[in-house]
């Protein structure tokens, strides 16, 4: 047999060997084969648990989609406001950054210059209170050539106690010694290992951007969301206004020189806008003399002691009885304090401590904004019903001795203010100057009562 002969044997074998084959049985391609190799393995990674976990996932059904390490598993949703990075998931909230506008175009760019800056967030629903440390980093946009010191700056600002559940709270700093322009922040917490942030009960706000430009320095200082710069002098404007009036009219219903005593007022309002001033710096030596500090800040004391002294100077000097002018003067001082109070409230001062009560409300002290104690509204209202009460006894019963009514309004008004300030926000100086203030006006009142009583 020759050779063709041969071959042509060999491929009419192969076609019969085909023919006798069952029909679903083919040779498998080279795809096939590589599917199937595919689907073992799938199968092999299927029966083995992530290394670390220590347990068997379950097996799906079908051949599942990969998964990416530190994803959540298939089905299983991630709760809203956490961020995922690699296998560490943080609960973040949502936060604003602003810039404090000047306010007034004609100032605007006068020196001293300065940014003001307002890092918004929400404080978490449960908890203890907390430290919190925002850190504010800028650079001056549009600088030509090498950047100086004054084109950029880095500084942190702690918040020493964040109550949880006070909702809002807004932190305001203002860069003084900067540059004049625009400028672009960025701002956000600071890990601090003593108040861990990124949990389910303690959020980590946001880190966020904003751009805007400098002012006048005096202007952005005070400024702050919630404050009102113009609620303090227009509402103790109005309480002054009211105090006058309602002296006037007393003075006259006892037949007291009007005029004289209404002049005298005037005067004495005056001497006590000193006088509180004195008494602030005398509080806080430490502050600077700078003019733009020199003109914020005042107490009420520093007002009263001065005002009430000019009063008795000047009575002694007019000839008018010293106790029944300081009778008519009482319900309108205590009118006008109440008054004035209330724009301390919008203004920022005197602000009260931060609380997570329903009855708290949203107010600020110009650098934080949260929900507080209102004290200034409580002082408000006691100097109200103290100050009505005043005028009930000066106009129905005329007590005698003269200047029992005034002692004893104003002693109810130092006591009551001195039980009110443990709610304010602000340290106190001396441990015992409380206590001894409270007695003294304690025993005045007691004093002035048993006067009007047996008198």
């Amino acid at each position: 047999m020759g050779r063709e002969e041969r071959r042509r044997a060999e491929r009419q074998q192969r076609r019969r060997s085909q023919q006798t084959a069952p029909s679903g049985a083919r040779q498998p391609t080279a795809r096939a084969t590589e599917a199937q190799l595919v689907q073992a393995m799938l199968a092999k990674l299927d029966q083995q648990p992530p290394a670390g976990t220590g347990a068997e996932l379950p097996r799906a059904a079908s051949a599942p989609n990969r998964s990416v390490p530190g994803a959540a598993p298939s089905g299983v949703q991630t709760p809203a406001g956490v961020r995922s990075r690699g296998t560490a998931a943080a609960f973040t909230t949502a936060a604003s950054l602003n810039t404090i506008p000047a306010g007034c175009d004609a100032v605007a760019d006068a020196e001293p210059q300065a940014l003001g800056l307002t890092y918004d967030f929400n404080a978490a629903e449960e908890g203890e209170p907390y430290r919190m440390t925002i850190r504010f980093e800028g650079r001056r946009t549009g600088v030509s050539g090498k950047p100086e010191p004054q084109d950029r700056f880095d500084v942190t600002e702690t918040i020493a106690r964040v109550v949880p559940g006070s909702g809002r709270v807004t932190l305001s700093k203002r860069m003084s010694g900067i540059a004049a322009g625009r400028w672009e922040v960025n701002a956000g917490p600071v890990a601090d290992p003593a108040a861990p942030l990124g949990t389910a009960s303690r959020p980590q706000p946001s880190g966020e951007t904003a751009t805007g430009r400098t002012g006048f320095g005096p202007i952005v200082r005070v400024r702050a969301p919630g404050v009102r710069l113009s609620a303090w002098p227009a509402l103790v404007g109005l309480g002054t206004a009211v105090a006058l009036v309602t002296q006037g009219l007393l003075a006259a219903r006892l037949a007291l020189p009007v005029t004289s005593i209404l002049l005298l007022a005037l005067v004495a309002c005056l001497i006590g806008l000193v006088g509180g001033k004195v008494y602030y710096l005398a509080e806080h030596p430490n502050r600077s003399r700078s003019l733009t500090n020199m003109t914020s800040g005042m107490c009420l004391q520093g007002f009263v002691l001065a005002a009430v002294g000019t009063v008795v100077l000047g009575a002694l000097l007019l000839g008018v009885p010293v106790g029944e002018l300081l009778d008519v003067t009482a319900p309108g001082l205590l009118f006008g304090m109440a008054i004035g109070r209330v724009g301390c409230f919008f203004g920022g001062c005197c602000a009260g401590r931060p609380t997570r009560s329903r009855w708290g409300l949203w107010s600020s002290d110009r650098r934080l904004g949260t929900r507080r104690i209102p004290t200034q509204l409580l002082e408000s209202t006691m100097a109200l019903l103290l100050g009505v009460a005043a005028l009930l006894i000066v106009v129905i019963l005329a007590p005698q001795p003269h200047g029992v009514v005034f002692a004893g309004g104003i002693a109810a008004y130092t006591l009551g203010r001195q039980l009110l300030f443990p709610l304010r926000d602000l340290p106190r100086r001396t441990a015992r100057g409380r206590i001894v203030t409270m007695a003294i006006s304690g025993f005045v009142l007691l004093a002035a009562v048993l006067a009007a009583v047996l008198g």
